[in-house]
This record gives C-alpha cells, structure tokens and sequence, in this order.
C-alpha cells in the first residue's frame, strides 16, 4: 500500500445501519409501503433485483446507492440499492461519507467479500455493525480515489464485456450439440421405422423403499431421482434384492420422475430406486449407444407436451412403451452414434476452453482489485 494513503475504518468514513427485520403482519405483495429485502436472495450483478415484498412498517432503512452487506450465511457479498428500501437482519446498508468515493468503497468491498468472516452462530455465521464498522480501508486522497474509480470501472467494463462473449460462445457450444441432435431426428430418410418404444426395449422399475432401510452406511449404494445426475447426498442400504433391482457399470437408465431423463451408469452396482428405469434393449433392434441417443431426444418432446408451468416432470411406464419413437437400421444408428461422440468430444473442448476463459477473466478482476488496493494502479498521483 501507498505510504501517503490513510487508514481509516469504515466506522470513521461510512454510516453503517443494520438490518431489521418488521412484523410479518405488515408484509405484502402489492406494493404498498417501501421495498422489503430480507437478504442477498434478490442480489442482481450490481443492483439489488426487483422487489417481491413490501412493507407497510419501516423498521431500517437504505438509500439509493446505499451499499448493501449480506450479514448472515453468507457474509460479506455485496450488492447497490436502487431505491430507498426496508432492510431486515439479513443486510446492512454501508452509506458513504463525503470522505470516499461511494464507488471506490464498493469495489473495496468486492475485493474483500470473501474474506470477511462473522461469529459462529447456532444457525448463521453472521457479523454485526460493530465489526462492519472496524473494517479497515486504505484511503487516498478523494481526486485520486475517483480516478481509481475511472480506472476500475473502464477495465471491469471491458473485462464484462468479454466474459459476454464467452458466455455466449460456451452456450453456443452447448447448444451446438443439440441442435445436431435434432437435426438427426429431423432429416429422416425413408428406411427409418416407426416403432413402439417397448418393441425395442423393456422397461424395468427399481425398488421403492421405506427411510427406514435407507442408511448412512451399508453394502449398496441407493441411487435415487435426487441424485440421479449429481452422485451427492448417497444412501446406503444392506437389502439384497432380485439382480433386476440392481444396475451395474454400463446400464442405461432413465429416471421419470422429478430428475427427468436418461443416463448410462458408470459406477459400481447399485440399487436403483422405484422412479428410475433399468432400460433394456432389443438389441436385434436397437443398440444401446442409440437408445441413449433417441431417449435424450425424446425426452424433450416429452417435456414440450407437458408444457413450461410444469415443475415436476413424470411420465407413467404405460404411456412411456406406447410412445411411437423413429428408428433407423443398426448400420445408421452405428453411424449416428459415432458422429455424436465426436461432436461430442468437440464440444467438451471448446466448453472447457471458454470456461478457463470466464476462470481467467474472474482472476483477472481480482487481480487488478488487488492492485488498486495495493497503490499499483498507474493514476496521474503515482506517476508525478
């Protein structure tokens, strides 16, 4: 840091108000009183989102361009208020004095979000206004912190710009596989069959089970709808059960309920729960590899006719073997299946290539915060 720059606290140059949260009795959805924010859940990128609640009794409140502090679980991000608003227990709001540049002590918050540790509490980490108040800031002169400023805000401007880009190419790249996708499904020729979906393949459900013979430990893994596509939160269970109840390394599988769609499985044996089918196929018909495919696709239409307001996705076995699914001859499906892995492979190369672009670009930001913060930053006071 700067040998000519200040130490002061934010308690020395800032209004500090914490949170506090009015009766629920005088909360509602209509937009009558002020704007009601509880905690960070509304954060946009910069400024608090549109309200969902208002209040009818103001207990504390932030001004426009108040910085706003989440003060529990977690602590320390940051958002600006756009308008005077009512603030509970989960914010502070940071007003800045004619001491410092609102915005200098805004991206000296950015930089320190993660850092900023609260108490241990029973329910929440937190921090109170004292210790807001104690947060030590180096402090330059007001003409330099704006140029500070200026710096910051051009740099970062051209640093969101970028990750724009990226953003956009690595959902292009996503979709770029989709679209192939269906593309497939789109252009079929003439030797393509219709078929039911149980002519080509049988549908085998799992077991359901009671939480009783769920475990924290056992012989088996219990694969379940909620951890269907993450692998997280796994119970354990000793059952020993018929072999069609479990799935070993290869199975494809297909959950129709809430985690919706298919998988080919590529761990151990498991157990596999009542909302998960073990999805076998015909293999004078179908090959494995192609199921996968056609079942991905198909999945989408099956949520396309279950409409946008749906929010738990299902489909009964019935109706799932009465579908009418297109299919090719084996020698198409192998072709098929060979280009989507190498478009596939393809994409995943350029995911990762875009997603260490928006890692670096992130590390950019902290890197250049922390030479403003430093006294690194080439401003007019620096070089005379």
């Amino acid at each position: 840091m700067r040998k000519d720059w200040e130490i002061k606290t934010i308690g020395e140059v800032c209004k500090v108000i914490a949170g506090q949260s009015p009766e629920g009795k005088y909360y509602n959805d209509t937009g009558n009183g002020l704007p009601f924010y509880q905690g960070k859940k509304e954060y946009g990128d910069k400024y608090i989102g549109e309200p969902k609640i208002w209040t009818t009794k103001v207990t504390k409140e932030a001004e426009a361009n108040d910085i706003l502090m989440s003060v529990r679980a977690p602590v320390g991000p940051i958002n600006l208020s756009s308008q005077k608003i009512c603030i509970g227990r989960g914010l502070a709001a940071i007003r800045a004095s004619k001491f410092i540049e609102n915005e200098f002590l805004y991206y000296f918050l950015m930089k320190h979000e993660n850092e900023i540790v609260g108490n241990a509490g029973a329910v929440f980490n937190s921090i109170n206004k004292a210790q807001i108040e104690g947060i030590k800031i180096p402090l330059p002169s007001l003409s330099e912190q704006q140029e500070i400023v200026s710096i910051l805000d051009d740099a970062f401007e051209s640093i969101d710009r970028a990750k724009s880009n990226a953003e956009k190419n690595l959902k292009n790249a996503k979709e770029l596989f989709e679209s192939y996708l269906q593309n497939i499904f789109d252009n079929k020729s003439k030797e393509w069959k219709k078929k039911r979906l149980d002519e080509i393949c049988i549908l085998i459900n799992g077991r359901a089970y009671n939480k009783e013979e769920l475990l924290n430990q056992g012989k088996y893994l219990v694969l379940r709808v909620g951890n269907f596509f993450t692998n997280k939160n796994w119970y354990f269970s000793d059952l020993e059960l018929p072999a069609n109840k479990y799935c070993q390394k290869g199975d494809l599988l297909y959950a129709w309920s809430a985690s919706f769609g298919p998988r080919i499985w590529e761990g151990d044996k498991v157990i596999y729960h009542y909302h998960i089918w073990k999805v076998i196929p015909n293999i004078e018909l179908v090959t494995k590899e192609f199921l996968f495919i056609l079942l991905e696709w198909d999945k989408e239409k099956i949520k396309e006719s279950q409409g946008t307001g749906t929010t738990m996705m299902h489909v009964s076995k019935g109706s799932m073997e009465e579908r009418i699914v297109p299919l090719p001859p084996i020698e198409v499906q192998e072709y098929i299946v060979k280009s989507m892995a190498n478009l596939e492979k393809e994409t995943k190369k350029l995911e990762s290539i875009y997603q260490q672009k928006l890692k670096d670009l992130e590390e950019l930001k902290k890197s250049i915060l922390q030479k403003a913060f430093n006294g690194e930053l080439k401003t007019s006071k620096l070089s005379a």
